[in-house]
């Protein structure tokens, strides 16, 4: 549903850039009780293969922008007392997956900042959790080779691959206060399934 204000465009990698929408958020609705940290990409292939510029282009985006909005948003929360961040990480990020370390490493990252965070603001009634998707059919995976995706479905228990739903559906979850009691967990949304054997070459 539309909002009534403006969007908002900003490059996710520049905290001053990030503060300045934070600074919009506030002024435009005074208060910011949920955030939830979504931003990702992939330039999956072997380490003997990649590039800095690929490891740095996923740390960047994938970890850097959860540091630069959680930095700028929690200030906020902490006058408030109140808040839920939620982490966007991967099953990547806790098992690993060959032709992924840059992806797995910030994801990986996300999780350990996650739990760090919790425990940091947790005091100030502010909960910080991480979601790991499995594999999730999202234009990203739908960019994966044929082969390899079928690969990743043939492992899952419920043999489907996983919705945008299933996640935002947790993602509610975790900003509500049904998970009141909830802090400082990384919730796996995969059927029970492991990447490990999965490799992207």
């Amino acid at each position: 549903e539309q909002i009534g204000k403006s969007d908002i465009c900003t490059f996710l990698c520049k905290l001053d850039q990030t503060q300045e929408v934070v600074n919009r958020i506030v002024e435009d609705f005074s208060h910011i009780d949920i955030l939830v940290n979504n931003a990702g990409i992939t330039r999956d292939t072997l380490l003997m293969r990649m590039t800095e510029d690929q490891w740095d282009a996923v740390i960047t985006v994938n970890l850097k922008s959860v540091f630069n909005f959680t930095k700028c948003v929690q200030t906020i929360m902490l006058k408030q007392r109140s808040g839920s961040i939620v982490n966007i990480s991967s099953v990547v990020g806790v098992s690993g997956n060959a032709g992924q370390s840059n992806y797995a490493a910030s994801k990986a990252g996300i999780i350990g900042f996650t739990k760090s965070v919790a425990r940091e603001i947790g005091a100030r009634n502010i909960r910080c959790n991480a979601i790991a998707p499995g594999f999730i059919l999202t234009d990203m995976t739908e960019k994966l080779p044929e082969e390899l995706r079928k690969a990743w479905i043939e492992q899952i228990p419920l043999k489907r691959g996983g919705t945008p739903e299933d996640v935002a559906n947790t993602a509610l979850y975790l900003a509500s206060d049904l998970s009141s009691y909830v802090s400082g967990q990384v919730i796996n949304v995969c059927s029970s399934v492991s990447l490990g054997i999965i490799c992207v070459r």
